[in-house]
C-alpha cells in the first residue's frame, strides 16, 4: 500500500469522527452534509481498495459488550522480560559490529494481537507472559488499532497499549469526589484495557503502538523492515532509530531529549538487533531473551531545600500539596516545584519547610521527592480551602489519605461545579458539553448557577462561537429554560454538595418534607437523625449551607426556578419503608433500574450502589450469578430477590 494512502487514511479518520462527533452529540456542525458525504465516499473508496480499515473510522459501527470476566489465554510464544541496564557503554558492547534497533521503551500495558485473513480476531494482554487475558472486545475500541488490514494470512503483533498524559488528566479531573484518582497513566491504562464492559474502554482514549511481528507478515531479513511493512498496514509503530556502536551514544540522547516533547509516559529505551536470523540464532537464557535488552533512564538526583508547602485546590476540589524549592537543574531544565499527589505521601516524607531532599525526574519529565534527609515535618494540614474559605475534609481512599474543600460552589472548582451542576441527574440542562462551559467561563459569561439564566445577554457572541450558531444556541437556551421548572431533589444534587448524590437529597428532601429554607438551615446534629444520613454527609451539608456565598448565591438561584409538586406522603404501613436495597443485572417488570429504584423510592424504601451490613435486599433475577455483588449478600446472608419476589413482597 502506497504511504500516501495510509496518510491520508488517518486525516479522514480523525476529520470525520470529529464532524459526527460534533453533530451527533454537540449538535451542530462544522462542514455541510455535501462535504461530509464526499469524504465519506473518498474514506470508504480508501478501505475497499487497500483492505484495511482504521479503528475510528466512521464506516464502521463498532459494538459494544459486556462480559462476565476476562478468559485466561496461553500465548503461543512464551514473553520474557529483558535484561536491564543503565549503562551506554554495556549497549555499545551489546551490540558490538551488528546493527540494532532503538527505540522507546513504552511505559504502558503490553498487548498480543492476532490477525486471521485480514481481521483482528484475538488481543491478549501479556499476563504472566505465559497466559494472558482475552481483551478483543476493547482492544477493538483502542483510538488507533487497524480493525482490518490487506494481509490474509495469519499475523500475531506486540506492541504497547498507553493512554496518553493529556487523556490522563482529563479522565482524572471528570472523577467524582468519592472516586479514587489513578496515580499515573499506566496504572489507568492497565485498568481501561481490562475492563468487562468494552464501552468504558472506549471512553479512555487508550492507543496501540506495536513494536514487533511475532508471526506471519512480509518476508523481511530485518526487524527495521517489518516495522516499516507495519506502518504501510496501517498500525501506529514505536518511533525506533537504526543505530550501530559508533553512533548509539548519539540516538541516546536524542531520545533523552525528546521525552520531554512526547505526551506519554516512557521509562526507557530498547535495544534489540535489527537482522532477524541473527536474533533467533542466540535463543533465549531461563529469564531473558538474548537478541533484545533495555535501557533504563539514570535518574539524575539532586538535593535542594523545601522553601514552602502550597496546597492547590483542583477543579473536582481534591486539594494537592506541592512541595516549592530551591531551584535546581535536572535532565537540562530548571525545576522548583514537585506534587507530592496526597497527605499519605507527605506523610510518609515528613516533609516540612526548611528540609532537604532529594529530588528527580520520573520518565525523565514529572518532578519527584525520592528522599527527605532532614525529616522535620510533616507540616500542618490546612483546616479550611485557600480559596474559598470552606472547611477542608480528609478522606481515606483505599491506600491514601486525601485533602478536599468541602464548598461545591468555590471558585477553583467551578468548571466541575458547572458540568455537575447542568448533568443528566440534576438540572439536565442539554447541549452544553464541558468544553462549551469551559468556553463561557473564559469569556466571562459564566459568574455562578444563576448566569446560565441570563446566557440571552451574550446571545451576539454566543451564536459566532466556533462549534455553536443560531440553532445549537436556539437549543441551549430552550433547555436552559426547560430546566427551569425542577424537582426539588434533583436542585439540591446539583448544587454539588461534597457526599451529597441523588438518593442522600431525596432522603433530606423528604425529611424536611421539600421545604428549601428549611434544609438550608439544617443542623448537622439533626441531619444526623435522618436514616441513611451519616456523620460525614451531614457535616459536609452543613458546612455547605454555612457558608454566607453559598447561601446568597443558591437565594439568587431560587428566583429563576420553580419546583415541581412532589407526590402524597409515603404510606406508613408500606412492608418496605425504611428498607435498603440494591439493584443489579437486567430488569424485566420495569423499563430500566431507575423506574425499579423510583419505585422503592415511593415507598418510603432507599436504594444504595453496594452491598454492605445494612442492606437488607439485593433484587438481581439471576440469583445464580457469581457477581460480586451476589457473592457479598450471600455472605452477609442477605435475601436476593427477583422482581417478582420484589413485587409479591411490596404487595
Amino acid at each position: 500500500m502506497p504511504e500516501s494512502q495510509m496518510k491520508r487514511m488517518k486525516e479522514l479518520v480523525a476529520l470525520l469522527g470529529k464532524a459526527a462527533y460534533a453533530y451527533e452529540q454537540l449538535d451542530t456542525e462544522i462542514m455541510s452534509n455535501y462535504e461530509y458525504d464526499k469524504l465519506y465516499d473518498e474514506l470508504k473508496k480508501l478501505e475497499e481498495e487497500t483492505g484495511t480499515i482504521l479503528a475510528g473510522s466512521v464506516t464502521q459501527k463498532v459494538g459494544y459488550e459486556v462480559v462476565g470476566s476476562l478468559p485466561k489465554v496461553v500465548h503461543r510464544q512464551k514473553m520474557l522480560s529483558l535484561d536491564k541496564t543503565k549503562e551506554i557503554s554495556k549497549l555499545k558492547s551489546f551490540l558490538g559490529e551488528q546493527t540494532g534497533v532503538l527505540s522507546w521503551k513504552l511505559d504502558g500495558l503490553t498487548i498480543v494481537c492476532t490477525y486471521e485473513n485480514g481481521e483482528l480476531s484475538r488481543a491478549v494482554t501479556r499476563g504472566n507472559g505465559e497466559i494472558g487475558e482475552d481483551i478483543t472486545n476493547n482492544a477493538k475500541t483502542f483510538k488507533n488499532i487497524p480493525l482490518m488490514i490487506d494481509y490474509k494470512d495469519d499475523l500475531v503483533i506486540r506492541g504497547e497499549a498507553v493512554i496518553t498524559y493529556t487523556d490522563f488528566r482529563k479522565i482524572n479531573e471528570s472523577l467524582g469526589e468519592k472516586e479514587e484518582k489513578y496515580k499515573n497513566p499506566r496504572n489507568l491504562c492497565s485498568g481501561s484495557v481490562r475492563q468487562l464492559d468494552s464501552k468504558i474502554t472506549a471512553k479512555r482514549h487508550v492507543r496501540f503502538y506495536a513494536f514487533s511481528v511475532v508471526e506471519g507478515g512480509i518476508k523481511a531479513l530485518s526487524k527495521s523492515e517489518q516495522m516499516d511493512w507495519l506502518a504501510l498496514n496501517g498500525f501506529d509503530v514505536v518511533e525506533y532509530k537504526k543505530v550501530t556502536k559508533d553512533i548509539i551514544e548519539n540516538e541516546v540522547d536524542y531520545f533523552s531529549q525528546e521525552i520531554a516533547n512526547r505526551d506519554f509516559a516512557s521509562d526507557g529505551l530498547v535495544l534489540t538487533y535489527d537482522n532477524i536470523a541473527y536474533s533467533k540464532s542466540l535463543g533465549e537464557t531461563s529469564k531473558f531473551p538474548k537478541d533484545s535488552i533495555a535501557f533504563k533512564w539514570k535518574d539524575e538526583i539532586v538535593e535542594t531545600k523545601i522553601l514552602n508547602i502550597e496546597w492547590n485546590t483542583s477543579r473536582t476540589g481534591l486539594i494537592n500539596p506541592v512541595a516549592v524549592f530551591e531551584p535546581v537543574e535536572i535532565e537540562g531544565t530548571t525545576v522548583e516545584r514537585a506534587s507530592v499527589h496526597n497527605l499519605s505521601i507527605l506523610e510518609d516524607l515528613k516533609l516540612g519547610v526548611g528540609d532537604t531532599v532529594k529530588v528527580y525526574k520520573a520518565n525523565m519529565i514529572i518532578p519527584q521527592i525520592s528522599e527527605n534527609i532532614t525529616q522535620s515535618g510533616p507540616v500542618a494540614i490546612p483546616e479550611v480551602c485557600h480559596v474559598c474559605g470552606a472547611e477542608t475534609l480528609i478522606k481515606q481512599e483505599k491506600s491514601s489519605k486525601t485533602l478536599y474543600c468541602t464548598n461545591g460552589n468555590c471558585k477553583a472548582q467551578r468548571l466541575r461545579a458547572f458540568v455537575h451542576f447542568t448533568s443528566r441527574d440534576a438540572m439536565n440542562i442539554e447541549g452544553l458539553s464541558e468544553a462549551t462551559i469551559d468556553k463561557f467561563l473564559e469569556k466571562g459569561y459564566l459568574a455562578e448557577f444563576s448566569s446560565l439564566y441570563h446566557l440571552e445577554e451574550h446571545k451576539e457572541e454566543i451564536v459566532k462561537m466556533e462549534g455553536l450558531g443560531e440553532k445549537s444556541y436556539n437549543n441551549l437556551i430552550n433547555s436552559i429554560e426547560k430546566s427551569r421548572h425542577v424537582s426539588l431533589p434533583q436542585f439540591i444534587y446539583a448544587l454539588g454538595i461534597g457526599q451529597v448524590g441523588l438518593n442522600t437529597a431525596k432522603l433530606i428532601c423528604r425529611y424536611f418534607n421539600y421545604d428549601i429554607s428549611k434544609i438550608m438551615e439544617a443542623e448537622e446534629e439533626e441531619l444526623t437523625q435522618i436514616s441513611g444520613i451519616g456523620p460525614v454527609v451531614a457535616k459536609t451539608f452543613s458546612i455547605y449551607f454555612g457558608l454566607d456565598d453559598n447561601k446568597q448565591m443558591v437565594y439568587r438561584l431560587l428566583q429563576e426556578l420553580e419546583f415541581k409538586a412532589e407526590a402524597a406522603p409515603l404510606e406508613t404501613e408500606s412492608s418496605i419503608k425504611d428498607k435498603i436495597f440494591v439493584i443489579t443485572g437486567e430488569v424485566h417488570h420495569f423499563k430500566n433500574r431507575k423506574e425499579l429504584q423510583a419505585k422503592i423510592e415511593s415507598l418510603g424504601g432507599k436504594v444504595t450502589g453496594s452491598v454492605s451490613k445494612s442492606t437488607h435486599y439485593l433484587i438481581n433475577n439471576d440469583s445464580t450469578s457469581a457477581s460480586g455483588k451476589n457473592k457479598k449478600a450471600q455472605e452477609l446472608g442477605i435475601p436476593i430477590l427477583t422482581e417478582e419476589a420484589f413485587l409479591k413482597l411490596i404487595h
